[in-house]
C-alpha cells in the first residue's frame, strides 16, 4: 500500500509540472524522474544543461527508484528515467516504456554515522547490535536491496530499527542524530560532509550498484531528453559524477 502511495503521489507530482509538451528544437519542458541519490550531482548537472539549453524548461523530481519506475508504468508524463538500479528499469523497459537504457554511473554503500560517531561503529557487524539504533532502506528499493546484499555477504543479522522510504530518508535520519548508523551510498556521505561522518565498508565492494538512465519512448521532447542523457554520458557530465564519488560505468 506505501509503495502504490508513493507511485501515485510521484505521478500527480510530475503530472502537475509537466506544462506544456516538448519541441522538435529541443525546446519546450523536459522532466527527468531520477533516483533520490542523484539529487545533488543532478542539481549540479541541471545548472550546465539550462545554461546550454535556455530555451528548455528542466524539470527534476527525485525519489525512491520503485515508486518512480511504478509512476513511468502508471502513465507519469515523463521523458528519462533514471534509476539507482537495473532492476527498476528492467519494470519500465518491461512494460514496453523505454528502450536501450545506458549505464552512466556506479556507487556502492558505506555507513553514515553522526559527526563524531558516538555510538562509536567500526563496521557492519555493529548492524547486530541490539543496543543501537540503525537505519536501512526498505528492501524494495535499491540502497536497500544492496544492503540486503552485502549484510548477508558479510554474514551479519543486521537489527535495523528503521526501513526508509529512500537513501535520503536513511541519511537525514543520521544527520539528525535519530539513529546510530545507516547504511546509505558513499555518495551521499561525500554530500554531506557538515552533518555526517562515514565510516568505510571493506565489503562494499561486492556489491555495485550500476545506474541506467533512458530516455522514455512516449517522452513529449525526445530532443531535450536526449540532450541531457547526452550531457550525463559526456566527459562533462562523467567528471561531475566522478567529483561526486560516483563509479565510472
Amino acid at each position: 500500500m506505501r509503495r502504490s502511495f508513493l507511485a501515485l503521489t510521484a505521478l500527480a507530482l510530475v503530472s502537475g509540472c509537466s506544462g506544456n509538451g516538448g519541441h522538435e528544437d529541443g525546446g519546450g519542458t523536459v522532466t527527468v524522474l531520477a533516483a533520490a541519490s542523484l539529487a545533488d550531482v543532478f542539481d549540479r548537472l541541471a545548472e550546465r544543461f539550462r545554461a546550454e539549453n535556455p530555451g528548455v524548461d528542466l524539470r527534476i523530481s527525485y525519489g525512491g527508484s520503485d515508486g518512480l519506475a511504478a509512476a513511468v508504468t502508471q502513465g507519469a508524463p515523463a521523458d528519462v528515467f533514471a534509476a539507482a538500479a537495473e532492476e527498476q528499469m528492467a519494470v519500465v523497459t518491461g512494460a514496453g516504456l523505454a528502450s536501450e537504457p545506458e549505464i552512466f554511473a556506479g556507487n556502492v554503500l558505506t555507513i553514515a554515522v553522526p559527526e563524531g560517531n558516538p555510538a562509536g561503529i567500526t563496521g557492519l557487524a555493529d548492524f547486530a547490535r541490539e543496543d543501537l539504533t540503525l537505519a536501512v532502506c526498505a528492501p524494495e528499493v535499491p540502497c536497500g536491496a544492496a544492503a540486503e546484499e552485502l549484510l548477508g555477504i558479510a554474514g551479519v543479522q543486521a537489527r535495523p530499527d528503521t526501513y526508509e522510504e529512500d537513501v535520503r530518508a536513511a541519511l537525514n535520519k543520521v544527520g539528525l542524530g535519530e539513529v546510530d548508523a545507516a547504511l546509505v551510498y558513499a555518495t551521499d556521505v561525500a554530500a554531506r560532509p557538515d552533518r555526517v561522518d562515514g565510516v568505510e565498508v571493506p565489503e562494499a565492494d561486492s556489491v555495485v550498484n550500476d545506474y541506467p538512465v533512458a530516455v522514455l519512448d512516449d517522452a513529449p521532447n525526445r530532443a531535450a531528453a536526449r540532450a541531457f542523457v547526452e550531457l550525463l554520458l559526456s566527459d562533462v557530465g562523467q567528471q561531475v559524477l566522478t567529483e561526486a564519488g560516483f563509479r565510472a560505468p
